[in-house]
């Protein structure tokens, strides 16, 4: 109980320390599931001893029991054990690409900060004016930043997808829909509507190829929602994509929505959205610093993107923060 520590106690910084070892935690964790220890666990029918677990991996016994022990000490054994990589909610993709793809990237944020663009080209040796070329550079890269969005969206997709009734719009269309996962909840939340993926062609690819889909009635187009005309609808749907551009770029976007849909056609932004006077939450900062290192976007407040579709045309804007990772912004014209 705090009445019980002296002042010396009380004034020591727990909270920064804290913070300062938090990168310890995440990479942890991202080893564990690099090495494979989740998934070893989940196959396994009984309890496995370090010494079983480092035999089946390849791996020291003793840098495996301090392995586990950490792991058991912030309590997320329990967790993988009973999710693991081959639950619905797994998020074995996502901790992937934040430990190989993020996390080499935040390596150099002390120069992003300096020179306010991405850091692709120190990191990986490729140029950074263009993001996706970069984030799609190889379909191994491609695949990793797809699990990514898949995982995201099978943990918060009901969500956001019934944040607002959408059952008025017949045709919904995913611009930049990824694998499906988003457009799979919304199909199931509102089956009679038709909706249909709107991606790069190799995204489209890939995700019939790797990506197991439902069978919901989704259908998948290719195309370039930048470079070229996007598929006529009553409702479309732009899903962690506003927070990754520049403003200028969203405008462009978003004007092209507003005059390709029909009065009463709507645009659903789905992000993570900060505070109106942009002290939190910490989450959203922080992806917001991820936006700087990894794209030339950044996370905004509810007004910013109010302000934004109503340059763009849009009016009767309505916000819905879900309590999760991402709310939702449904305007109408």
């Amino acid at each position: 109980m705090a009445e019980h520590l002296s002042q010396s106690e009380l004034d020591y910084p727990f909270k920064l320390l804290e913070y300062f070892i938090g990168f310890k935690v995440s990479k942890m964790i991202f080893s564990a599931c690099e090495l494979g220890v989740f998934d070893l666990l989940l196959k396994s029918q009984e309890a496995m001893s370090a010494q079983h677990v480092a035999q089946e991996l390849g791996t020291s016994v003793d840098g495996m029991e301090r392995l586990l022990d950490a792991l058991v000490g912030i309590e997320i054994l329990e967790v993988e054990r009973a999710e693991g990589t081959g639950s619905g909610k797994s998020l074995h993709d996502m901790i992937i690409y934040r430990s190989q793809t993020i996390y080499p990237l935040w390596n150099n944020m002390v120069d992003a900060i300096r020179e306010g663009k991405n850091q692709y080209e120190k990191t990986f040796g490729l140029p950074s004016d263009e993001v996706f070329q970069a984030i799609y550079r190889s379909e191994e890269e491609m695949l990793k930043f797809m699990g990514l969005m898949n995982s995201s969206w099978v943990l918060d997709g009901h969500d956001v997808v019934t944040a607002f009734d959408l059952s008025r719009f017949q045709r919904i269309v995913d611009l930049g829909g990824c694998t499906g996962a988003l457009a799979n909840e919304m199909a199931r939340a509102y089956p009679t509507s038709f909706i249909t993926v709107f991606d790069l062609p190799e995204v489209v690819e890939a995700a019939q190829k790797h990506f197991k889909q439902e069978d919901s009635g989704v259908t998948f187009q290719s195309g370039d929602f930048f470079r070229g005309e996007i598929p006529s609808a009553d409702l479309y749907v732009l899903a962690r994509i506003i927070h990754g551009w520049s403003e200028e770029k969203c405008l462009a976007l978003l004007k092209k929505i507003y005059e390709t849909c029909k009065p009463g056609g709507g645009v659903l932004l789905v992000e993570a959205l900060l505070f109106e006077n942009r002290r939190g939450p910490l989450m959203v900062q922080l992806f917001s610093l991820n936006m700087l290192v990894q794209a030339e976007g950044r996370e905004r407040t509810p007004s910013e993107y109010t302000n934004m579709l109503n340059k763009s045309g849009f009016r009767n804007v309505q916000v819905c923060r879900t309590g999760k990772s991402y709310d939702a912004i449904l305007a109408i014209r």
